[in-house]
């Protein structure tokens, strides 16, 4: 049964994505478990390893990735650590090949709080795709900004992930401004936008049915530490 409070859930049915303010979010999540490690699990975000796949040449985006797997009326377990892929019909800059980011820690991995985010994730793309079994991906990002280069939340531009349903959750912003994401459909019409600005603030995106993508970040403050961090989660049907 969805879970979602009734406006969010009516919008990812009919529209294809729905956004959640963090205290909706929160109350969704933690119907499927607690967030009581939440400072240890924000925390991982710190100190990862650039992304060097970046084919426009830039140094904004740290990365980690991990994989999962369910199938009906099982858990849902990790799997072994394995490259990220897209083709460049759904990336056209960073596509087309085998992408191998650091691990996510097996800490993080298996943390309470990501187990309630996969919970609750299951529970509700379960609902809409009765009876699938899925291949998951998890993406931690931080998107930095210096004074003269923006930070690329989606340097592709607008764009679909090639997968079914995708949850981009905000673990945290620092001395931006902007990263507005924007929805449009199959036929390019803007659908709606908002900008995910308090830990907790999520968006929930039908991959299938609409783009997505995220203006760029600038520091407000410069020479001070500016960036934005994501977890992403994608469920494909396998």
């Amino acid at each position: 049964m969805i879970t979602l409070e009734p406006a969010a859930a009516n919008t990812m049915i009919s529209r294809g994505f729905a956004f959640l303010h963090a205290p909706e979010s929160r109350r969704w999540l933690e119907e499927f478990g607690r967030l009581g490690d939440w400072n240890k699990f924000t925390a991982s975000w710190d100190a990862m390893q650039r992304d060097t796949y970046m084919r426009d040449g830039g140094r904004y985006r740290r990365r980690r990735h991990a994989i999962f797997a369910t199938r009906p009326g099982e858990p849902v377990r990790r799997c072994a650590h394995a490259p990220h892929f897209q083709t460049l019909d759904y990336n056209n800059l960073n596509g087309g090949i085998r992408r191998w980011f650091e691990p996510m820690p097996p800490a993080i991995g298996a943390s309470e709080t990501l187990g309630t985010i996969l919970r609750a994730t299951r529970s509700l793309f379960d609902d809409l795709r009765p009876g699938t079994s899925w291949h998951v991906e998890l993406h931690q990002f931080r998107i930095e900004a210096q004074l003269g280069e923006a930070g690329q939340p989606t340097p592709e531009g607008m764009h679909r992930d090639g997968v079914d349903y995708v949850l981009v959750l905000l673990i945290g912003r620092r001395n931006i401004a902007s990263g507005t994401t924007t929805i449009h459909d199959l036929g390019g019409r803007t659908l709606g936008s908002f900008t995910l600005t308090v830990p907790l603030d999520a968006a929930l995106v039908d991959d299938c049915r609409v783009f997505h993508g995220v203006t760029p970040v600038e520091p407000l403050v410069a020479g001070a530490p500016a960036f934005r961090d994501v977890l992403v989660v994608t469920y494909r049907a396998r």
